[in-house]
């Protein structure tokens, strides 16, 4: 089982994202599931209406075991497909947007950090929903940027550190990976408590 990502139009597909549950709602889940950005698994939900599919053996072995639950924060935040990017603003990092110090904003200036808030809020459900014991997310994303996030100046840049999604996740003790991290990721969750083996 899966719980598929939303893509643009994809009505019943995207409201199942939302809820971070299965759209088709087999409500049984395997122990050592795991959280993944969605456009990493083929869905068209980055800001640009892209996908940046991960394509590896891991990924499909995870598939076939029913750990997936893909999951778009900004899209589960309410966000539409495509949108403008948006940015941690320069200075401020996911810390402090987590604790109302700093905000995510679009090149134009507009404030978008509830949505970016709430995506986060929606991926920490359903991390608790579905038993999630890590997530593997798109690095330099200011939701699920892990080493790196985009630094606020719309130029490419980067700064070190990780996106809102990731921080709060890892605020509540799950693991978090990379999309280059997929071996560490798989060997966390076979180790991890209640694996079978």
């Amino acid at each position: 089982m899966e719980s598929t990502g939303a893509t643009a139009g994809d009505g019943g597909q995207q409201r199942a994202e939302r809820r971070g549950v299965a759209a088709d709602g087999v409500p049984d889940a395997p122990p050592g599931r795991i959280l993944v950005s969605a456009c990493l698994l083929g869905s068209r939900v980055r800001f640009d209406g892209r996908a940046k599919t991960v394509a590896d053996t891991i990924v499909e072995c995870w598939r076939a075991e029913g750990r997936l639950v893909a999951h778009c924060p900004e899209v589960a935040g309410g966000l539409p497909v495509p949108r403008p990017p948006a940015e941690i603003e320069p200075g401020g990092d996911a810390r402090a947007v987590l604790d109302g110090r700093a905000r995510i904003r679009t090149p134009d200036g507009d404030d978008v950090t509830r949505h970016f808030l709430a995506g986060a809020r929606a991926a920490l459900d359903a991390a608790a929903e579905h038993g999630v014991r890590a997530a593997l997310l798109k690095d330099s994303s200011p939701s699920c940027g892990l080493h790196r996030v985009y630094d606020g100046t719309f130029t490419g840049a980067t700064a070190a550190g990780p996106g809102v999604t990731t921080r709060l996740l890892k605020d509540n003790g799950i693991a978090v990976f990379a999309e280059t991290d997929l071996e560490a990721a798989d060997a966390h969750l076979r180790t991890a408590p209640g694996h079978p083996g």
